[in-house]
């Protein structure tokens, strides 16, 4: 075997290793509800939604204050100019500054 097939199998080996390690490091943090302070750390089926009405039709609207996802949300929220897209969902902040709303996207 030539020296550069060997190499060239073992860098394909390094990748392999380093990506599976990147996957269970992000497997860990999301069970353990850690996260990097470039992802978003919230997990919205953790926080209470409830159904309601609008003049644009059906939406879901949560003031969930005493939730950590609430909270990291709220956070993700204010980072964003109160608007922003996740998992086939809309989310926005209410004036009020502590009202969240959601609505799936179509």
């Amino acid at each position: 075997m030539s020296e550069d097939l060997a190499e060239d199998m073992l860098l394909e080996f390094l990748n392999a290793v380093e990506t599976g390690v990147a996957a269970a490091r992000q497997r860990y943090r999301e069970k353990k509800g850690l996260c990097d302070s470039d992802e978003a750390c919230w997990q919205p089926n953790r926080i209470k939604w409830e159904q309601t009405q609008g003049k644009s039709g059906p939406y879901e609207r949560s003031v969930d204050t005493d939730s950590l996802d609430y909270k990291a949300l709220l956070n993700d929220l204010v980072a964003h100019q109160g608007k922003l897209t996740r998992d086939g969902y809309f989310y926005w902040l209410f004036q009020n500054g502590s009202t969240i709303g959601r609505k799936k996207r179509n």
